[in-house]
């Protein structure tokens, strides 16, 4: 245990019992004054009796909550600590009768200020031992659940967590795949672009590839990545591939998963301009709506007719991690751009 924990533990106990007193004096200041009209001895007399009858209930109360430390199976805690308590009052009565009786008083039976002390603590202090054992239950079922609820948000959590680490894990070597085989298409052509694109292509990932794995990114972040990959990609196919980029610069600052817009414009590249002869057009949007962002990545190439069934890897795991992140508010939308190729749509919130 720690030092803290250590500390913290008669501090509590302490603040605990100190409540309690409280409780009993203020009961029995409560009982005093509904029976001062039935007094026969001095107010601060009968004041006195009911103090000491309150820290004798409140003492045993506490003594039995925690003595003896094992019961047998058929002895509650609860109902011990209720009979204790009433068994408090005529012993405290007792031990207080003898030395504050005058010589010739009546005897403790025909004493009615006694009796009637006696009967007011028997008739309230069990009842208050009861009450504050379900009061003190109910605080501790209600803390068990925020305790239950507290650590099965941590376990979705970190669940969450390792299913976002494993998505993007699979994200991380489907890109670099496909960027490599387009190099192996270089080299085998025997294109004179091949060795200028493999060293951008080497700087580009020493810059990427660290950037895979951050917990989230930016628009302007995404950027970055996506610059880098069009000229490369512009370099393997000059002739062929060619793009646009419209961002609305409000929306630069706003938090995605890593690789999102990457994954949209590589699936562009791979799924629609590098399968045809023709080649085509990839153009960029990007634009803040209040506190929606809108991502959209179009091209004019083959369609979706000639590319993979459904939404292939790369799209099936961004839209598993945007599930993870922003559950049923962000949206990914696969559809034909007209009056061809295909388009792939984010909406998602605009967190900065």
């Amino acid at each position: 245990m720690s030092d803290l924990a250590a500390t913290a533990k008669p501090v509590g106990i302490i603040a605990k019992t100190a409540r309690r007193l409280v409780v009993g004096l203020t009961i029995a200041i409560a009982v005093w004054l509904l029976l001062l009209t039935h007094r026969r001895t001095s107010p601060s007399s009968m004041l006195f009796r009911l103090i000491i009858l309150a820290l004798s209930a409140t003492i045993a109360f506490a003594l039995f909550e925690v003595w003896p430390r094992r019961l047998p199976p058929w002895c509650q805690r609860w109902a011990l600590q209720v009979v204790a308590v009433a068994a408090s009052i005529p012993t405290a009565t007792s031990a207080m009768y003898v030395p504050f009786t005058p010589l010739g008083a009546p005897p403790f039976l025909e004493d009615n200020d006694w009796m009637l002390v006696t009967f007011a603590a028997m008739l309230v202090a069990p009842w208050t031992a009861l009450a504050a054992i379900v009061r003190q239950k109910e605080a501790f079922a209600h803390h068990q659940t925020l305790a239950f609820a507290l650590e099965r948000s941590q376990l979705e959590r970190q669940a969450v967590d390792a299913r976002l680490h494993l998505l993007q894990a699979q994200v991380a070597p489907h890109f670099l795949f496909n960027t490599l085989a387009n190099v192996q298409a270089l080299v085998d052509a025997g294109s004179p672009h091949a060795s200028p694109v493999l060293r951008s292509l080497i700087q580009y990932l020493r810059a990427a590839v660290p950037l895979l794995h951050e917990p989230a990114a930016t628009i302007e972040g995404e950027l970055q990545l996506v610059r880098p990959y069009l000229e490369l990609m512009q370099m393997r196919m000059p002739d062929r591939l060619q793009y646009t980029m419209n961002v609305d610069s409000s929306a630069l600052q706003v938090r995605c998963p890593p690789t999102t817009l990457l994954t949209l414009v590589e699936n562009a590249v791979r799924h629609g301009i590098d399968p045809g002869e023709e080649g085509g057009r990839i153009d960029i949007e990007v634009a803040r709506i209040g506190e929606r962002c809108v991502v959209r990545v179009t091209d004019n190439g083959v369609g979706l007719h000639q590319s993979t069934n459904g939404l292939g890897t790369g799209l099936t795991a961004l839209r598993e991690r945007l599930q993870l992140i922003f559950g049923d508010a962000a949206h990914l939308r696969l559809g034909p751009n007209d009056p061809r190729g295909a388009a792939v749509e984010i909406d998602m919130p605009a967190r900065i």
